[in-house]
């Protein structure tokens, strides 16, 4: 089992992440309020924090985990691979693809994009299978 540790969501493309502490989560809009919500395979993307961590200590850096722009940041789990489904509350999310590292990460801090492409280091996108709210401190399980 693992812990849901962040929330975040953006309002527009490119703006600052906001992190909160509960979100609703809906099968045709994903993060409520998050400008990526409604992108298909892409609703929510998640971030976890022992790739993470590596990523930072590879550069040498703390960061901010909301510098990815992930929406949730979790630990306790492995990384999933495609088709694989978790719950987080009344949520499930199956995971569509991995989080490719692209140029904004590269714009963060340099070398970003280069520490967070190994072994899924930027987390995975999710489509939502089931909505619902979501608050940190939730515990994860994969289905």
């Amino acid at each position: 089992m693992g812990t849901l540790l962040g929330i975040a969501k953006a309002a527009k493309k490119r703006a600052p992440m906001s992190e909160i502490d509960s979100a609703t989560v809906g099968i045709a809009d994903g993060i409520q309020g998050d400008v990526r919500g409604k992108t298909p395979g892409r609703q929510v993307t998640i971030l976890f924090r022992e790739g993470w961590d590596r990523a930072c200590e590879e550069l040498g850096v703390k960061l901010p985990w909301t510098t990815r722009r992930a929406n949730l940041l979790i630990e306790g789990l492995p990384v999933p691979r495609e088709g694989a489904r978790l719950r987080i509350g009344d949520c499930i999310l199956e995971v569509t693809q991995e989080t490719r590292p692209c140029q904004v990460m590269e714009a963060a801090h340099s070398g970003l994009k280069r520490a967070l492409t190994p072994d899924w280091r930027g987390g995975v996108c999710c489509k939502v299978v089931s909505g619902g709210v979501i608050r940190t401190k939730d515990p994860i399980n994969a289905i």
